[in-house]
């Protein structure tokens, strides 16, 4: 069984956003898959850990924990025929897949709490080279904590049996990241959270 990495726990969700909606959004992800709730998890973790050792604000921790687990959200409404075939999509299926993004950050437009987290939802899937989705962001145009959670998710779905047929290895994950560092991610993420995992 895949053990979660612990992130610091001083770090906590802000007090608007642990109440019973945030935990309600927590179950609807849950309710997708629990494999999908695990990956969220984990991600949040990484995340939280990454930005600690970048030394940024509790507060900005705190939100880029939050948005890390909401950060699928939008894949409940993505088909499972879908997701259970991701990566291998054909181009009308991987426009459904890329609308997560949108689905997402829609679903939170309008509760207050969440609006600084909408950003690091929406753009987790842009790239530092501009090729992402769903705007083409480039480098430091994409947020940091969106760039944050990009390195994380694409870690986990590597290493963690849950959301891939196949699995790397630690190492080489690492070796991917640093591959496309400076391409798909920033080249300061991903050096902290190399330096994260230890």
């Amino acid at each position: 069984m895949l053990t979660l990495m612990q992130a610091p726990e001083i770090y906590k969700f802000d007090a608007a956003l642990t109440d019973g909606f945030f935990s309600s959004l927590l179950q609807l992800i849950k309710l997708k898959g629990a494999n999908l709730y695990m990956h969220s998890q984990q991600v949040a973790n990484y995340a939280v850990s990454v930005a600690a050792k970048m030394r940024l604000p509790r507060e900005e921790i705190e939100r880029i924990r939050a948005a890390a687990m909401l950060h699928d959200l939008g894949q409940i409404t993505v088909p499972n025929t879908v997701l259970t075939k991701y990566p291998y999509l054909s181009t009308r299926e991987m426009s459904v897949f890329k609308n997560h993004c949108n689905a997402g950050s829609y679903m939170l437009e309008n509760i207050p709490a969440c609006q600084e987290l909408i950003p690091y939802i929406r753009y987790h899937h842009e790239r530092w080279d501009g090729k992402g989705y769903p705007k083409r962001l480039k480098g430091v145009n994409i947020p940091l904590g969106a760039r944050i959670i990009a390195v994380a998710d694409h870690y986990d779905r590597f290493i963690n049996p849950c959301t891939e047929n196949w699995v790397k290895t630690k190492d080489e994950a690492i070796r991917e990241l640093l591959s496309l560092s400076g391409m798909a991610f920033d080249s300061d993420v991903v050096r902290a959270f190399i330096e994260a995992l230890g």
